[in-house]
């Protein structure tokens, strides 16, 4: 993903700038600050904060951290042998010949029926995704281009799709460069959108992880998730209605507030405005309840 270049008055609204610009959180964007205001006269700065940022590449955990995390939380084994144990619980009451080969019989019937160890799963290769080149494991800072990121995640969606009983079709669509929408379509995929799309919000960060544990670098460009058009339709009722409060805004000269949104949500705010003559946009707040204000240019 490519750097984009803000200015503002601090270094915190240039960050938040920023952010409007990639439609994303803080947690998923890094920054690099150029230029700090210097200070002044009487407490005053002279200049401008200059900040540039990106979408934070994706990266794995490492391979060591998640297996030694496996070997903590699991049980410790004894180093002697299962026949030494037994023995060790015989010793003080030693049974008749009789009793022993009874135990024996019994042992060996538990064993017959006790299920084939597994192997160690870190051992086993793991599958490539349909359409996505074979990795090599020494390759651990590989970067993954776009085109592989995307067979991931469209590989998840479908076995997402499958797992819910839902019938679906995966398309995907090159948007911006760099960033690839993969659609579901379909229909009766209410289930994946959920309420004001909590669902589909969730599904997208399961996706995040999901590359995440397949890929061994970092994973190129952003992708994005749409089901049953939902995020379409929103972002069409978004673009109206910003367009008619836009509008009030330039006819009354009076700056107008919207509701907190989400970065995506306010990115489309912010290109709506900026194709329109005589108004403006400027965010405030702060996470949650950061919004988009709308004023008179």
């Amino acid at each position: 993903m490519e750097w984009v270049e803000v200015t503002a008055r601090t270094v915190d609204e240039a960050k938040d700038l920023a952010l409007d610009q990639l439609g994303v959180d803080t947690d998923d964007a890094e920054f690099e600050v150029l230029e700090e205001p210097r200070p002044g006269l009487f407490g005053r700065t002279r200049g401008q904060a200059r900040v540039r940022a990106r979408i934070r590449p994706t990266r794995p955990r490492a391979k060591v951290e998640r297996r030694d995390r496996r070997r903590s939380g699991g049980k410790k084994r004894s180093d002697r042998p299962a026949n030494d144990q037994a023995d060790t619980d015989t010793t003080t009451d030693r049974p008749d010949d009789s009793s022993a080969a009874e135990a024996t019989a019994v042992t060996e019937e538990q064993a017959a029926k006790r299920p084939p160890r597994r192997r160690n799963a870190s051992n086993t290769p793991k599958p490539t995704p349909q359409g996505a080149p074979a990795m090599s494991e020494t390759a651990t800072d590989a970067d993954v281009d776009l085109e592989t990121h995307t067979a991931i995640v469209s590989e998840f969606l479908t076995g997402l799709v499958e797992a819910f009983g839902l019938e679906g079709t995966i398309e995907v669509e090159s948007v911006e460069e760099d960033t690839n929408e993969i659609r579901v379509q379909g229909s009766d995929l209410g289930l994946l959108v959920g309420p004001k799309g909590n669902t589909l919000a969730a599904v997208q960060e399961l996706s995040r992880t999901v590359v995440h544990r397949r890929v061994p670098g970092h994973a190129a460009g952003r992708i994005r998730l749409d089901v049953g058009g939902y995020r379409q339709r929103r972002r069409e009722a978004l673009e109206r209605f910003t367009q008619s409060i836009a509008e009030e805004v330039r006819t009354s000269g009076v700056q107008k507030a919207l509701e907190p949104m989400s970065p995506a949500d306010r990115k489309v705010v912010h290109d709506t405005v900026n194709e329109m003559e005589g108004v403006s946009t400027i965010s405030e707040g702060e996470d949650a309840r950061r919004r988009v204000v709308i004023i008179p240019a």
